[in-house]
């Protein structure tokens, strides 16, 4: 059943993901080959008026194979004006931006649909409870205290309370603040407590975080504003972090990763399935706006140079250094899903 759950959420969030550059590349006249959901050989296909659409073996990745992104032009047999690169660079950017924005647009509607049904948590970054020996409680840190900063960060939701505590360094002290129930602001100076089980290390403060949730359309509307910004702010930290060394490479998780973490998620039921899947989409779509190569970032990237300098990157060049940024980046994710395996051991 985990197998089938994790192929179902990566194979809706990369449909998603493609079917936005495939819209706006037929909507802006451009040839599409092949519109395909997964990688390897063939399963499914049918011939269209002009695309393929195909369903492949391995159930992770696809791609929407457009004309004018192969080098050698000679080969290609579909006339100029239906091609990418004859396009004009606001279209190409649609194309390109549009296949992060549907990713976007997925979790958007999927955290809306899940607040409204199921109800949304709430967001106060109030302290529900205190485990008694931990290094909290022994600090004075109180239920219903309400926490303003963490390590001179200001603090407005739950999830930021939990993005800088991850964050923060365990070796070193953490400083809390927090607004107490009489209105006196007080600050704590933490270091958490190191726990190990089944050989897992981890770095606990034994604060408990409210988790009452809250009902309502109007609710769950302001909860998808709130929580959408939050994944956002979550994706950019982590991202900062990474190039200044709060976050480890080895931190990070490829598919093996995320296959135990839909099976955990799995247990507490289809809320929590469809919670990930709305998250993991705006990971998608963050990171493939990254300007790096062989991202959609990347080629939207080449779009603003072309504008600036007033005349394209030479198409080989360009898809030289794309050929590159693929290859690093099929090097990085066998190392992460390297590390992935380990983790499971």
């Amino acid at each position: 059943m985990t197998i089938i759950i994790f192929i179902l959420v990566l194979g809706a969030i990369i449909f998603v993901h493609e079917l936005g550059h495939f819209l706006f590349a037929k909507l802006m006249g451009v040839y599409v080959y092949e519109f395909s959901l997964g990688m390897g050989p063939r399963l499914l296909h049918k011939k269209g008026k002009e695309t393929e659409y195909c369903l492949r073996l391995i159930p992770i990745g696809g791609f929407c194979s457009m004309a004018g992104e192969e080098v050698d032009e000679e080969k290609i047999k579909v006339p100029k004006k239906r091609r990418l690169q004859a396009k004009k660079p606001w279209q190409r950017f649609l194309i390109m931006f549009f296949g992060p924005g549907f990713n976007f647009i997925f979790a958007i509607f999927t955290l809306f649909f899940v607040a409204l049904i199921w109800g949304s948590p709430n967001y106060e970054p109030v302290v529900s409870n205190v485990t008694k020996n931990y290094p909290a409680y022994q600090v004075g840190i109180e239920k219903n205290d309400i926490i303003k900063k963490i390590n001179n960060h200001k603090i407005s939701t739950l999830d930021d309370v939990s993005l800088y505590l991850t964050i923060a360094n365990p070796k070193k002290e953490t400083t809390i603040r927090v607004k107490k129930e009489n209105g006196i602001t007080k600050t704590y100076h933490i270091k958490p407590k190191k726990i190990t089980e089944k050989g897992t290390t981890s770095y606990k403060y034994g604060i408990g975080l409210n988790s009452e949730k809250k009902y309502g359309f109007l609710n769950s509307i302001k909860y998808t504003y709130i929580k959408t910004g939050s994944l956002f702010k979550q994706m950019w930290i982590t991202i900062q972090c990474l190039f200044t060394g709060g976050i480890k490479i080895q931190q990070l998780s490829g598919p093996v990763g995320i296959y135990s973490i839909v099976g955990e998620q799995s247990k507490a039921g289809i809320a929590s399935i469809l919670y990930l899947m709305a998250f993991l989409s705006i990971n998608v779509g963050f990171i493939n706006l990254l300007p790096l190569p062989a991202f959609d970032g990347g080629h939207i990237l080449f779009i603003i140079i072309e504008k600036i300098k007033g005349s394209p990157v030479s198409q080989k060049t360009e898809n030289m250094i794309h050929t590159i940024g693929l290859f690093l980046l099929m090097a990085l994710m066998v190392y992460i899903t390297f590390n992935d395996i380990l983790k499971l051991f």
